[in-house]
C-alpha cells in the first residue's frame, strides 16, 4: 500500500497553505484579467474643445417635515445619524415617531433586563 510522504503535521500545514494561497493568487489574476478585457467598460471620451458651462448652484436642501414635539437638536441628531449611515440629509422626507406599541414595550422590557 502507499506510504505517506511525511507524518509531520507542520509540513502538511505548510503544503496546504501554499496550495490555498496559490489558488487564491490564480483567482486574483483571473479577476484582474477580466477587468482588463471587460467589453462592457465604457471607453474614455476625448475631451471636448468647447469649455463646459458652469454647473448651476445646488438648490438649498429641503428641511424635513418635523412634528411639533421634536426639538431642532433632535432633528439634527437624527439627520447626523442618517448621514453617518451613508445617506444624505436631502433624502430625509419626514421625521415622525413610530406608532407601534410593540417597539415601546420592547424598549421597556430591555430597560428592565439591563444589569444595574
Amino acid at each position: 500500500m502507499h506510504q505517506p510522504v511525511t507524518d509531520n503535521p507542520f509540513v502538511i500545514m505548510v503544503i496546504n497553505m501554499v496550495i490555498v494561497f496559490a489558488v487564491l493568487t490564480a483567482i486574483w489574476g483571473l479577476i484582474e484579467l477580466t477587468h482588463l478585457l471587460d467589453p462592457t467598460k465604457k471607453k474614455a471620451e476625448p475631451p471636448a474643445s468647447a469649455p463646459a458651462a458652469p454647473a448651476p448652484a445646488p438648490a438649498a436642501p429641503v428641511a424635513p417635515a418635523v412634528p411639533t414635539g421634536l426639538s431642532t437638536e433632535t432633528v439634527a441628531v437624527i439627520a447626523a445619524a442618517v448621514t453617518a449611515c451613508g445617506y444624505s440629509a436631502e433624502q430625509i422626507h419626514a421625521i415622525r415617531p413610530a406608532e407601534q406599541p410593540a417597539w415601546r414595550n420592547f424598549g421597556r422590557t430591555q430597560g428592565m433586563r439591563t444589569p444595574r
